[in-house]
């Protein structure tokens, strides 16, 4: 059987309730949702969905990190909006993002009442570990 290891990091932010920021097994990480908070002061960061959906995905990269992953190894990722209206300026940075990786990873994307602090945008994934 395979060993479940929690990954956590004070490159991104604490979690903010009972769970890991991501839990290992096996070659497989999953990393959970990870919103615009700024790691240092677990405030919201200041700006719009770009500067917000920016922010959540350096949480997520430091993340996969701490999890000897990594952004290229990516498998799978949930995309969580408040506005659906937000669709095109988020894939934009979605893309880039991912840009220097040999694959795009599959994506769901999904506009929700609410997220929590009332984020603008929140991204979980699933990725294969390098150890």
């Amino acid at each position: 059987m395979s060993t479940i290891t929690a990954v956590a990091t004070t490159n991104a932010p604490s979690a903010i309730g009972p769970y890991s920021q991501a839990i290992k097994v096996g070659d497989f990480v999953f990393v959970s949702g990870c919103i615009p908070l700024v790691p240092s002061t677990m405030q919201i960061v200041e700006g719009g969905i770009e500067e917000q959906t920016k922010q959540a995905l350096s949480n997520l990269k430091a993340v996969l990190e701490a999890s000897a992953s990594s952004v290229g190894k990516v498998v799978k990722t949930t995309v969580f909006l408040k506005n659906m209206e937000d669709f095109a300026t988020v894939n934009k940075i979605y893309e880039e993002f991912f840009s220097g990786s040999e694959h795009k990873p599959a994506r769901s994307a999904v506009e929700v009442a609410r997220l929590p602090k009332d984020v603008l945008f929140e991204i979980e994934c699933i990725a294969v570990s390098s150890k």
